[in-house]
């Protein structure tokens, strides 16, 4: 059942992504070899121009070993791996770097740096993740979100999420998102609270004249499927047509992810919004293609 199709970087992406040059990244525990390919893979997309937080004896092991010449780069020399997201939040509050990218370091370890105060990096709307999910080089993209940061979001959070996702979906070319509030069931029930919750994202989005159309609950099914919304009579503007899908729960969207990634082969796009600097943080075993994709992604989510 597992895929074994090629993992490609989707061309809306990287497209979006030309029309900004060479944005500074700090990479945060640069030293290890895919951190370091996707990296010179941003470099060659003329996306990004590094500056290397970690062990440089590894950092400059690593560009040997990919043939990459690297001199011209900034090397910040810090062996310790839980010592190097202080550094990377630092430059970024100093707006010498503009986006963050995560090495090999712990997922936890880096946002807890970005969250302190003392840096002033949020933003008005609380962080939120958003997975820009593609099969093919010129897919129109699926996003989920929150399915990394916001473990088990209630509504006020959800909304924040609701408006960061509309934010990052007009940057890549969709004027009016489709946005399906996601539940267990098209119904709203007592039983089932995620559903109850989807119906007051609904309201609150109409009441709040969000630049988007947002409908929930909705199933899985019934978002995505023309098919599944007619035969259950449902009728809308995001049934069978949703752009995101917000979903009610971290393991619901790392869930859906994880499956779209393992089973179909897709390219998962990941980038921490809401702030003032996009946050990579991609899972140490993602693939250089994603990797490569989510820079593309926070470069996309710049101001």
């Amino acid at each position: 059942m597992l895929s074994s199709k090629e993992i490609v970087v989707p061309n809306n992406l990287l497209n979006f992504a030309h029309k900004k040059k060479g944005v500074k990244a700090g990479i945060v525990n640069a030293g290890k070899p895919l951190p370091m390919l996707s990296v010179q893979d941003a470099v060659n997309e003329n996306l990004i121009e590094p500056i290397f937080i970690g062990d440089k004896t590894e950092i400059l092991k690593c560009a040997e070993d990919l043939k990459w010449d690297i001199s011209k780069y900034e090397i910040i020399h810090e062996p310790v791996e839980n010592k190097t997201a202080p550094i990377a939040a630092k430059l970024a509050s100093e707006e010498k770097i503009r986006i963050i990218v995560k090495g090999h370091i712990h997922t936890d370890v880096l946002m807890k740096e970005v969250l302190k105060r003392e840096y002033n990096l949020l933003g008005k709307t609380r962080l939120s993740h958003i997975w820009h999910m593609t099969l093919e080089q010129e897919d129109k993209p699926l996003i989920i979100t929150d399915g990394a940061l916001n473990v088990l979001p209630n509504v006020k959070t959800k909304m924040h999420i609701l408006k960061n996702v509309i934010n990052f979906s007009k940057r890549i070319g969709i004027e009016r998102p489709k946005v399906a509030v996601l539940s267990a069931t098209e119904e709203v029930l007592d039983s089932v609270p995620s559903s109850k919750e989807a119906e007051e994202i609904t309201k609150l989005a109409k009441k709040e004249n969000l630049d988007a159309d947002v409908f929930g609950p909705l199933a899985f099914d019934n978002s995505i499927s023309k098919k599944s919304a007619a035969i259950k009579g449902i009728k809308n503007d995001v049934a069978g047509l949703a752009d995101v899908l917000l979903v009610p729960s971290v393991e619901t969207g790392n869930g859906l992810v994880k499956m779209l990634i393992y089973f179909c082969g897709a390219c998962a796009a990941g980038v921490v919004v809401g702030g003032k600097v996009p946050v990579v943080i991609t899972s140490r075993s993602d693939e250089a293609q994603a990797r490569l994709a989510s820079i593309a992604a926070a470069v996309v989510a710049l101001d």
